[in-house]
């Protein structure tokens, strides 16, 4: 059986008896070529993001699946859509296997079970309109696979983020993105190079779908939910360039409607 990519010999040895410049560098180096490695990927992610954007216009979802650091990775790119988009909660899901414990606590074998996946997707109601985006550096997790197939036997998009060429993962998905990141700095540890290809991955297809579902304005965030300070002054900023008004005026109306987008609109009438 041939050796996963994600599983090679790190091109580094003796990390134990180096000093710690030479790690950094050595992580460092290591790190740049990911971004070189996610290029690659974009026909393959422009392909998937078209298909999302579809469903969501027609009333469907999104979810991401994963184990280990691929399904907490799926989990706060879900959760950041609702505060930096203005979409409602459950809009873009994140399934982790071994559930909520699993996200501050690795829960044992649970990535294993073939069969829990699909459980988890029933409890959402998962239906043909939405889609499902298994993530999987390995490209092997029986959690995530056993999901996928159950979804293409009912109809269900399935798409997939994994740093294996030719893997099982792969083969069940309608529209797998395969980012080949090679050795991890420290042999088979995928939170590193892998970790960090699916974050990218995941930041422009939630993104780009956001843009395309008309929730930026220019390049602003204008449906944002202003949750803190920082997110209240920013909003009242941007309102103030786009209305010409004061501080005082614009924190005003943004407090009053919400978001920056009904309040220029709710002033402009």
């Amino acid at each position: 059986m041939s050796i996963k990519t994600t599983e090679s010999e790190s091109n580094y040895q003796h990390l134990e008896q180096k000093e710690t410049i030479e790690l950094l560098k050595g992580i460092n180096l290591e790190d740049k070529t990911v971004p070189l490695a996610v290029e690659k990927a974009i026909p393959q992610i422009e392909s998937l993001v078209e298909e999302i954007v579809k469903r969501l216009k027609s009333g469907g979802r999104l979810f991401y699946m994963g184990a280990g650091t691929s399904g907490r990775l799926g989990i706060v790119d879900a959760s950041e859509c609702p505060p930096t988009f203005g979409v409602e909660h459950g809009l873009v899901v994140g399934l982790i296997a071994g559930g909520d414990t699993a996200i501050r606590k690795a829960v044992e074998f649970a990535e294993d079970d073939t069969n829990q996946g699909w459980i988890d997707l029933q409890e959402y109601n998962i239906n043909k309109n939405d889609v499902v985006i298994g993530i999987a550096a390995s490209g092997s997790t029986p959690y995530v696979i056993g999901a996928l197939e159950k979804c293409n036997e009912s109809g269900i998009l399935t798409g997939c983020i994994t740093c294996n060429k030719g893997s099982k993962l792969a083969a069940v998905s309608k529209f797998p993105i395969e980012v080949i990141v090679g050795p991890e700095f420290v042999t088979g540890s995928t939170r590193m190079k892998s970790g960090t290809a699916q974050k990218l991955v995941l930041n422009m297809i939630s993104t780009a779908t956001m843009i395309k579902l008309g929730r930026i304005k220019g390049n602003r965030m204008v449906d944002m939910q202003p949750s803190n300070n920082k997110l209240v002054d920013r909003g009242t900023q941007m309102i103030m360039n786009e209305l010409k008004v004061d501080y005082e005026t614009a924190n005003k109306l943004l407090l009053q409607y919400g978001n920056v987008r009904k309040a220029v609109e709710s002033y402009k009438i």
